[in-house]
Formats: structure tokens, sequence, C-alpha cells
């Protein structure tokens, strides 16, 4: 059984899996990064693990990537503010310009969605179930 398409997804639904909820894991990501390392790194594995899994919900890859680099991004602006608001000390090191990590986590979640979007894609290829490539 294939995943309901993310354009096919009411428009509530969208803003809540598509911003909501990278924003959430950002924000818990950015407090956990001054209070548990350990934590920190189980979280942003989990994020890993959606960006790809939300590539699914798309065509092909090109969807999975749009939709990967939005979340990501938003994962790592929610992230850095949390962390902000927070105010404890850095127990794992956000790089020597942290204000940058919002472009690597942006990156990360487009190839992460590309791949998903990728695999499902040859996935509905091989089940005879493929729709139509999503306009560019």
């Amino acid at each position: 059984m294939s995943p309901v398409l993310f354009r096919d997804r009411s428009r509530p639904m969208q803003v809540l899996l598509g911003g909501v909820v990278p924003a959430a894991i950002g924000a818990l990501a950015g407090v956990l990064v001054g209070h548990s390392s350990t934590g920190y790194w189980i979280v942003g594995a989990i994020a890993a693990v959606g960006g790809f899994l939300a590539g699914f919900e798309h065509r092909d890859g090109w969807g999975g990537a749009d939709r990967g680099v939005v979340g990501g991004a938003i994962y790592g602006i929610a992230l850095l503010i949390a962390h902000e608001i927070d105010g404890s000390a850095e127990k794992v090191s956000l790089g020597n310009l942290p204000v940058l990590l919002p472009v690597v986590t942006a990156i990360v979640g487009m190839l992460l969605g590309a791949l998903g979007g990728r695999i499902a894609r040859a996935q509905r290829e091989r089940a005879g179930t493929a729709p139509a490539a999503e306009p560019r």
C-alpha cells in the first residue's frame, strides 16, 4: 500500500507534516543541545529517518528533495531558536558559524527526501502503480 501523496493531503495536514513537525523536532533538538548530547543525536537520527520517509509521500526524488530542503531548513532554524531561548551551554558543537546550521540541515534534508522519493518511485514502478511525474 502506497502512502498518501503529500499534494493530496488537506492544507492543514500539509502545514502540520511539512512545517510544524520539523519545527517541533528541531526545537526539541535545540533544547537537547545544551542538556544531553546523546538525546540530541537520537532526536537528530529520528529527524533524519523522518526526512527520508517523508520522501515516500512524493511521486519522485525531485518532490522529495523539495520537501526535504524546506523541512530541513525549518528543523535547523527551530533548533537554533530553541537553543538560544534555552540559553544553556552547548554539549554538542554547532560549528564555528551556527547560523549556517539551517543550510546544512536543508541540504541533508534535501538528500534524504530525494532518496526516499526515488525509492518510492522505483517501488511504484515495479508494482505498476506509478503516477505521472510531478510538474517541475
